[in-house]
């Protein structure tokens, strides 16, 4: 079962003192080969680690996609339109690119199910391709 990842999943897996770090980490490695990663994620992701716990633990988490552990999908036109769709049209929330950007993917590679800790903006937003996501981790 393919999952779209968000940044907070990654970043709480990162940082063992995360209160979160022990379920997302788990959510990984128990999804390996199955993760895909919108582009716009990696280098905010990249970056919190960099600036939180420092370059060895970036190397570590871009490492994640050299091994296959996550699939990074590039936006094509069509997903930048629905990217601008989705900032317009829920601009009370603050829905941004790299939010936007995970809702496109999902709905382009008819995934179902996001691994975020975000449950604000993706419970609010309807997707295209369902009534609803299934978010993990619980």
């Amino acid at each position: 079962m393919a999952v779209v990842v968000d940044t907070g999943v990654l970043l709480a897996a990162a940082d063992s003192d995360d209160a979160d770090h022990s379920r997302c980490a788990a959510l990984l490695r128990s999804h390996r080969g199955e993760l895909r990663v919108p582009a716009p994620v990696i280098p905010e992701t990249s970056w919190q680690i960099e600036s939180n716990l420092g370059p060895r633990s970036e190397a570590t988490f871009l490492r994640l996609i050299t091994v296959g552990d996550l699939q990074v999908i590039d936006l094509i036109l069509l997903d930048w339109l629905r990217c601008i769709d989705l900032i317009e049209t829920y601009a009370d929330l603050g829905i941004g690119l790299v939010d936007a950007s995970v809702i496109a993917i999902a709905e382009r590679l008819d995934i179902g199910t996001l691994a975020t800790l975000n449950r604000r903006d993706f419970t609010v937003v309807r997707p295209t391709h369902r009534e609803a996501f299934e978010l993990i981790p619980e």
